[in-house]
């Protein structure tokens, strides 16, 4: 079945070059939750943003966010580790306050991303050692990428997300499965069905509306809800899929940072990456420090906060990496807007 395309929409050629990028508060986000004034790179002919944050000649992390979220979702672990580390935080294009390109202008496929993230930390420079913080699809685009530059990976972060093909005893999950139908499609561009559903029930602890509103403002118009869609079309679950093999190397590539330190946190009432893929991560990793979060769902970065916070700062404290190895040099390609 041939899946629908969104509508794409229309580039105003005379607006396109000089028009400013849009802030978090353009959209109404409460400047007081994401205070950031990010960098707009220019990845193969669209616009990044990158929160880009502490100070320069620090060790690297590098937080990679999922889908329908955005570099949103990092804010409070941002301000705990940007005091003595480099927070490199990017907004996947198509998502937060990068470009939202129509689906015939950008292939909004996973070896794309993987190919937009290389640019963009070559052109902040950031070489290693890194750690790598993943949620979501932020995992399978994180880890493709690590698989090919694993010299440069120092610690691992991991929330509800996956580097591997979907576990055998998992059902694929219906939402998604109405997702990727014309109905499903029709009801995420038109309704921001996914972004909004995500809103209410990728929480299981009481937010305010302003946070509510802070993951949803990017996603306010049709044209501006693809990549949530694609993200969900994309999913690799058949050999012939796109991506397919990306993950498989993913997963293949786990092996090589066994040595590494790493940590879990998981939310056990998240509907999709619940117990059966914290299964396959601690088959992965045995080494990994695991924490279950009984209560907390799929945005757990949200509902264990001040926990995951405190035991990330007391996991990178008891695993330092040599601040001398770390080549953190200022941009190559200076910020726009």
């Amino acid at each position: 079945m041939t899946l629908p395309s969104p509508p794409a929409p229309t580039p105003d050629p005379s607006t396109a070059s000089t028009a400013a990028p849009p802030t978090a508060e353009d959209l109404g986000v409460d400047p007081a939750l994401f205070p950031f004034v990010g960098r707009h790179l220019q990845v193969a002919g669209q616009r990044m943003h990158v929160l880009d944050e502490g100070p320069r000649d620090a060790p690297a992390v590098l937080m990679l966010h999922g889908n329908p979220t955005w570099s949103f979702y990092y804010r409070d672990l941002v301000r705990e580790l940007s005091v003595d580390h480099r927070c490199i935080v990017p907004d996947h294009i198509g998502c937060g306050l990068s470009s939202k390109p129509g689906a015939d202008d950008y292939p909004y496929t996973l070896e794309r991303r993987v190919t937009d993230l290389e640019a963009a930390l070559d052109q902040l420079d950031v070489q290693g050692p890194i750690t790598l913080v993943v949620h979501d699809w932020g995992g399978g685009i994180g880890f493709t990428w690590a698989s090919r530059h694993a010299d440069r990976l120092a610690r691992f972060v991991v929330l509800n997300t996956a580097a591997f093909h979907l576990p055998k005893s998992k059902p694929f999950p219906w939402p998604l499965a109405l997702t990727r139908t014309p109905v499903g499609a029709f009801l995420v561009t038109r309704f921001n069905a996914f972004s909004g559903v995500a809103a209410r029930v990728a929480f299981k602890k009481p937010v305010s509306a302003a946070v509510r509103h802070g993951y949803v403002a990017p996603y306010d118009t049709p044209a501006n809800r693809v990549a949530t869609l694609r993200f969900v079309q994309d999913i690799p679950l058949r050999p012939e899929d796109p991506g397919f093999s990306l993950i498989g190397a993913a997963d293949d590539g786990l092996g090589a940072f066994t040595d590494k330190p790493a940590l879990i946190c998981w939310g056990m009432r998240d509907f999709v990456f619940d117990k059966h893929f914290l299964a396959v991560w601690e088959e992965r990793w045995p080494h990994a420090e695991v924490h279950r979060f009984d209560t907390c769902g799929h945005y757990v970065l949200e509902d264990a906060g001040p926990q995951i916070r405190a035991l990330v700062r007391g996991f990178v404290d008891a695993h330092p990496v040599d601040r001398g190895v770390a080549s953190l040099g200022a941009a190559r390609v200076p910020a726009e807007g």
